[in-house]
């Protein structure tokens, strides 16, 4: 275990963050993929990029699970959800239904198309939560970087849940987000610019810019050794959100970086830190939001 261990953390600290397919294929390869069962390739809505997978316990309690959703990073113009098995399986090793869906990204789109694509899987997840032993009551929106944004602006700004006929102040019982961009502006790189749209209408994608009272509890994590998204982010955010009246854990990570703090979901590197225990406690204390369906 400890030469696992030591591997797979020095492929994911030696491989540029654009270019982490081989250590994150490794730390699938070590996950104990066995502890979920893995419904693949199920379309949310029509069209490329438009499709999930849903990570079901094997083990324990088969009904009333709450059910996470987990939107990955990628800078808003890569990844695959294939590549986060690991995640799905070890959530659901710990008694959740977890649904990683797939959006479309750069240069396909631009904002806000990849937060409608998040609503429609969120939708998805709400509407056939039962089928797989989760309880629609007790949904979750969770997401690493890019994905965390994305997460946050579903759970904060909730234009794009009514969209899908849901309410996150009714339907959303908590937001996870791992090393998120909350409250980026102003842009620096082009690509960038070119993702998020004229200067004057920026502001529509800073998940911050949203905040209330009604907002859902949050547990935000960093890295302190992040310099990939400035952990600043997220502080700025726990700092809103508890002006507002609302509930938020903040925790950050002395000894992890960016891909760090969602490679610890596997067990080769959990032992590096506990995101995976901390995660998992969060949620287990979360109570029920709306009526179930």
């Amino acid at each position: 275990m400890r030469a696992a261990l030591l591997l797979a953390l020095a492929l994911l600290m030696m491989a540029p963050a654009r270019a982490a397919e081989s250590p994150i294929a490794l730390l699938n390869a070590l996950s104990r993929l066995d502890a979920a069962r893995v419904s693949t390739d199920i379309a949310y809505a029509a069209g490329p990029r438009h499709g999930l997978d849903v990570y079901t316990p094997t083990a324990g309690k088969r009904q009333g699970l709450p059910v996470v959703v987990f939107f990955y990073g990628g800078s808003w113009d890569s990844g695959e959800r294939a590549m986060y098995r690991f995640v799905g399986a070890a959530l659901a090793s710990r008694g959740m239904v977890v649904v990683i869906p797939d959006y479309r990204v750069y240069p396909q789109v631009r904002f806000p198309a990849f937060v409608e694509d998040g609503a429609r899987a969120v939708g998805w997840a709400r509407a056939h939560a039962a089928e797989y032993g989760g309880d629609p009551g007790r949904l979750i929106l969770m997401g690493h970087s890019a994905g965390a944004q994305i997460a946050a602006l579903l759970a904060f700004d909730p234009q794009w849940l009514q969209a899908v006929g849901l309410d996150p102040a009714r339907d959303v019982a908590g937001l996870v987000g791992l090393a998120g961009p909350y409250d980026f502006l102003p842009l620096r790189s082009e690509r960038l610019k070119a993702i998020f749209g004229p200067k004057p209408e920026r502001w529509r994608s800073q998940p911050i810019n949203f905040v209330t009272g009604a907002a859902p509890p949050a547990f935000l994590a960093t890295g302190a050794r992040d310099t990939t998204v400035d952990p600043g982010n997220s502080t700025r955010l726990a700092e809103r959100l508890r002006a507002a009246g609302g509930t938020v854990e903040l925790k950050s990570y002395k000894t992890l970086d960016h891909r760090l703090i969602v490679g610890a979901f596997a067990p080769p590197l959990r032992l590096i830190a506990p995101v995976l225990g901390d995660v998992s406690g969060f949620i287990a204390r979360l109570p029920a939001r709306g009526a179930t369906r």
